[in-house]
């Protein structure tokens, strides 16, 4: 382990030189490439630099147990034993930190939400679902923006895109991605029965332009008058843009912004993160075709968690586990499945080196 950390803060050093490179720093794409890496191994250093520090402190005690001097060596056997404790952690830690990053998890991310099975009650089940990522969100510091929204008939949402930045928001929602599935009685039923009902979550990477080039002679833009509430400007200019990429026929339409530049900037983020996501997809369905993970495949079509509203019950049914605070988990209370999420993927990752 200290070899390879020995080379990750030689590779961190190289990187902190080459970031004062005047080529490099003048280079956009570059500068940022370097950046990122940078920022990546940052931790992995500092906590190499402590655990440096602490074995250090090890060595020091055990030299002092050997000598000569009494008072040292009283001091050596109370410090020593609770040294190795640290020493013990601070490994599991780093272990931790060494665990490969899928590259994505740091980029910001792109939540898609559909109501699925079950009518009006899945639509507003959706609604729910919007309500509950962005609230967690909100607890998170991460800023959100509706990029598009279909509403249902008796409300909540058809389907809705959410887009989120922050600090390791990919990262933190991929686990999100799958058929989350709501058990409860409706408003409309009078006999009291429980229906199922389901929506589809999909979480995507948000494609930053050093990402994926989009040819802008590949994409077709289209606009029209925008609908519903925004005052007369919305109305009478044509501000809606709807994008189609001619090579694969995939179409994104928005109309969040007040202006039609605005409209088309947010519709060209949505377009290159859709071909970015679907030439991830295509990686992961390489990759899972060699390993059968439950946490990890985001497979749209898994059946991951279940709401039940009778027993204020959630449960996630890749991990097993069973959370009986409902309406705070609807409220945004989402991090402790987050985390358990996480820990599993890492305990699976960690098999996989040992």
């Amino acid at each position: 382990m200290l070899d390879r950390l020995e080379a990750i803060k030689a590779r961190f050093d190289q990187l902190g030189v080459a970031l004062t490179n005047p080529e490099i720093v003048g280079n956009n794409k570059r500068f940022a490439e370097t950046s990122k890496e940078y920022r990546g191994l940052e931790k992995i250093v500092n906590a190499y630099t402590s655990y440096r520090k602490l074995l250090d402190d090890i060595d020091f005690y055990k030299e002092a147990l050997e000598g000569d001097d009494e008072e040292m060596r009283e001091l050596a056997k109370m410090e020593a034993p609770a040294l190795e404790e640290q020493k013990t952690q601070m490994e599991a830690q780093i272990r931790q930190l060494l665990i490969p990053k899928d590259p994505q998890d740091e980029k910001n991310a792109i939540l898609e939400i559909r109501a699925g099975t079950g009518g009006d009650e899945a639509s507003l089940f959706a609604g729910d679902l919007l309500r509950m990522y962005m609230r967690y969100c909100e607890r998170r510091g991460w800023k959100t923006a509706l990029l598009s929204e279909s509403e249902g008939t008796v409300g909540g949402y058809k389907e809705v895109q959410l887009e989120v930045t922050g600090d390791d928001v990919y990262g933190t929602l991929k686990f999100e991605s799958g058929v989350h599935r709501v058990q409860r009685v409706p408003d409309t039923e009078t006999s009291g029965r429980v229906h199922t009902s389901a929506a589809t979550v999909a979480v995507m990477p948000e494609a930053e332009e050093i990402d994926f080039e989009l040819n802008p002679a590949d994409v077709k833009m289209e606009t029209s008058r925008s609908g519903g509430a925004g005052g007369q400007n919305v109305n009478k200019v044509e501000t809606k843009v709807m994008l189609t990429h001619i090579p694969t026929g995939t179409v994104v339409i928005c109309q969040t912004e007040r202006s039609q530049l605005g409209n088309r900037e947010k519709a060209m983020t949505m377009m290159r993160t859709r071909l970015f996501e679907e030439k991830v997809r295509k990686q992961e369905d390489e990759i899972s075709r060699h390993r059968k993970s439950l946490v990890s495949t985001g497979d749209r079509s898994a059946k991951i968690r279940t709401y039940n509203f009778p027993q204020s019950r959630v449960t996630d049914h890749r991990i097993g586990l069973t959370l009986y605070n409902l309406d705070e988990v609807l409220n945004g209370g989402i991090q402790e499945l987050l985390e358990a999420l996480q820990f599993a993927e890492n305990s699976e990752k960690l098999a996989k080196q040992n």
